[in-house]
Order: C-alpha cells, then structure tokens, then sequence
C-alpha cells in the first residue's frame, strides 16, 4: 500500500475546518464539498474538484492555482502539502495540482492583454508578472535579447507589488494604453516619464490574478507548466530551468 502523509510549509498553514454538525445532502462528493464550502462562505471560486491519490480525500482546486483538500462527505478541509511516498522518493502532488492551476489560468489570459516580446526562433515562452518601479524588473528587461536569442518569447503581465493606489499602477496603466505598448514598458522601466494616458486596461485583472497565485513580489516568472520563479534570475539561469523542465516532461 502506497504511503502518504501531509506536509507544512512556510507560505502554508496547516488548517483544519469542521463545517456543520449535519451533513449535507448532495448527490456525490463534489457536490457535498461546494455545497460546504458555499454555506461556510470561504470566499473562493472554485476550479475544480477531483480525487486525490490519497483514499477519501478530494483535491480542491481554486481559481488561481491554490489547492485545498477535502473529505469526501465536505466536512472537513484541509490546507497543506501532500506528498506521495513512491520508489524511494517522495512526490510532491500539492505542487503538480497548483502548477495545473497556475498554467490554465496563464492559458485563459488573451495574448492581446500582455505585453510581448517574441523569439525569432521560439522555442519557449515564459510569462512574467512585472511592476515598472521594481529595479529587478529592470534587471531582467535588460536581457530581453539574451533571453530572446535564447529562443525564449516573454510575454509581460501587470503586477504592481505596492497596490492599486500606487504610482506604479497608474504608470502601467498608462503603459497598457499606449499606442506603442513595448515602447512605453522599455521606457517607463528605465525610468523614463511617459505620456499620462488612460483606458480600459487589464491591469487591475492581472493585480488580482497574482494575488489569487500567492505573488510576494516581482518579477513573478511563469513556465509552460505553470511553475513559478520567484525574483531575477540571469537569462542562462532560465534557459537552464525551461531545460530541465522539458526533461522532465
């Protein structure tokens, strides 16, 4: 019989949730663990519900990429990793359902909402959460023809760390409103002032894409598979990862 136990992170708490004391009525599992999770109004769009490896528990995927656990009757929850104890080595599933999540909900953005700067030659593409203000955005622009020459299409989306009444949200406004959108990025990230302009831009919707991910600053890179590098990293060091991540695909 396989093994498995659950874990605890650092960006985790373990948490343990008894929802009622009657049981809920419903015709399967999946609809007893929304109907919990409606009537105890935790506030997340769920994405999807599915069994997990682990007998009697559901894995509970939120829009966004997080994932809870929960029993099959939707009375109790849990918050945390779980890993699957498998030929002398332990697989981590908490983070191959988050990565699922995280990679469709990149997947449903419209291309026409980033910012892009393709690869002659593509060969990959990474999509970066990123913020004007940050001086480590900046570090990784300046080798948008390293990581281009690599093969690699960045395709930029909004995320200004400081909010949504921060200057740099309304820099990037003004950015995504610009006729010449790749232009006004390179600028405003060098520190240029660029010309105050506004319209009905995503960059609320990206803001709160990555809040819903779980991002603590920028940049926030994102892979095919939906695996997440936090802050710069030199344009080898990507190219190495993205490597790897075909290898093991």
């Amino acid at each position: 019989m396989d093994a498995f136990f659950i874990g605890v992170s650092m960006r985790y708490i373990f948490l343990l949730v008894l929802l009622g004391t009657c049981t809920v009525k419903a015709d399967g599992p999946a609809e007893s663990i929304q109907e919990s999770m409606k009537r105890a109004d935790l506030g997340a769009k769920i994405d999807f519900i599915e069994p997990s490896q682990m007998p009697g528990l559901y894995t509970v995927g939120l829009e966004g990429g997080r994932v809870l656990y929960a029993s099959e009757d939707g009375q109790f929850f849990i918050q945390g990793r779980l890993y699957k104890a498998q030929e002398g080595k332990t697989i981590n599933l908490t983070d191959k359902a988050e990565r699922k999540g995280v990679a469709k909900a990149i997947a449903e953005i419209d291309e026409s909402e980033m910012i892009i700067f393709p690869a002659s030659k593509e060969d990959s593409v990474i999509t970066v959460f990123t913020d004007t203000s940050c001086p480590f955005c900046h570090k990784l622009h300046e080798e948008i023809k390293d990581l281009n020459n690599a093969g690699i299409t960045v395709r930029y989306l909004a995320y200004p760390r400081q909010g949504l009444d921060s200057e740099a949200y309304r820099t990037m406004i003004s950015v995504w409103c610009s006729v010449d959108r790749k232009d006004a990025f390179s600028e405003a990230i060098d520190g240029e002032e660029i010309d105050g302009v506004s319209c009905n831009a995503p960059v609320k919707e990206h803001y709160l894409l990555g809040q819903q991910i779980g991002f603590q600053g920028t940049p926030a890179i994102i892979f095919d598979n939906g695996a997440i590098l936090s802050g710069y990293r030199p344009a080898k060091t990507i190219q190495k990862i993205i490597e790897n991540i075909k290898r093991e695909s």
